[in-house]
């Protein structure tokens, strides 16, 4: 008997469970084990889940693994063929249900909250907060918010805190930025990592031309050099904020706010947007290059120029068709 009470228990280790109906590869049984929880929790936790076995069978189980008290909490996916050993295995190993979350390049602040936001995978817990809070729940109190995420997919595991995801964000930043600033160019104008986020975040805006970054970088490097105002669009059209309808206006570049580069000289006061890795290198090393200019050529890439009037003549070519 015995014998026949230990060959069926070996058989049922090894046979797929039964979940709910509608279980499938890509909608798979969520089930959250809590932190602390017993033999008999966990066991609780899968059934009333929907996992269809005798909680006093799972129960011993995973007593009788001796393996119980290595049940790992957090938020588990079980997939259809999952078997009671196979389960325990899963629990134990803590593979929790992963989720990302992808950052884009050229968003500013008020885009990558709305993502977060969005999310469903993610516990809100920086509601109710402005961006001040937000910057001091994450550990990063007094520093401005924009610009510092780097843009990139992060993993974490289901129902995780927003507050993390972007505190992962912002140390990614941190790190990469350091990294750019120790390849610097030695004959750059910029005086600081912060300066450089800055330039960064407007090479950004700019141009999504790859092997144009370098050359943007060169063009207001060469402009700070002489004093010449940057006199980029992005800047204005950041200053704007929500007010911005997608149209800018003669009347935009000509109103003074403390990002309307036409109007100041210099960077603006913060970053304008998260710049990816080519635009914090291009701001850290710019090419080596006499122009001043650039406009769009309508195909994703920029003509350079180093005279006005080679400008107007691009302008002319390449905006007005004439």
């Amino acid at each position: 008997m015995a014998a026949m009470l230990a060959g069926g228990a070996w058989w049922w280790l090894g046979q797929p469970l039964v979940l709910p109906a509608g279980t499938t590869a890509e909608q798979p049984l969520a089930v959250e084990i809590p932190p602390g929880a017993s033999a008999r929790g966990v066991a609780s936790a899968l059934t009333n889940a929907g996992v269809q076995a005798p909680p006093l069978l799972l129960q011993a189980w995973f007593r009788l693994s001796g393996q119980s008290r290595a049940i790992k909490a957090g938020v588990y996916e079980i997939q259809p063929g999952a078997t009671p050993r196979s389960l325990l295995g899963q629990l134990v190993r803590g593979e929790q249900a992963l989720r990302s979350l992808t950052l884009l390049e050229g968003w500013n602040f008020r885009e990558l909250m709305a993502a977060v936001r969005a999310s469903p995978d993610l516990t809100q817990d920086l509601e109710g907060l402005d961006a001040a809070g937000i910057m001091a729940k994450i550990g990063y109190p007094g520093r401005h918010p924009e610009g510092r995420f780097f843009p990139d997919t992060y993993r974490m595991v289901r129902q995780a805190p927003a507050s993390s995801v972007l505190k992962q964000a912002a140390q990614a930043m941190e790190q990469r930025l350091a990294q750019a600033w120790e390849q610097r160019d030695p004959s750059t104008l910029l005086r600081s990592p912060d300066e450089a986020l800055i330039l960064a975040s407007i090479i950004e805006k700019e141009t999504g031309a790859e092997a144009d970054r370098a050359l943007v970088g060169g063009v207001f490097n060469n402009r700070l050099r002489i004093g010449m105002r940057l006199q980029t669009d992005p800047t204005v059209i950041y200053g704007l904020g929500e007010r911005f309808d997608g149209n800018l206006r003669k009347i935009d570049l000509q109103t003074d706010t403390p990002y309307n580069s036409y109007t100041r000289a210099g960077l603006p006061p913060t970053p304008i947007s998260m710049p990816g890795w080519a635009s914090l290198l291009a701001a850290v090393k710019p090419a080596d290059t006499r122009a001043l200019y650039f406009v769009a050529r309508g195909d994703g890439s920029s003509q350079f120029s180093a005279t006005l009037d080679e400008h107007n003549a691009a302008v002319r070519k390449f905006q007005l068709q004439k």
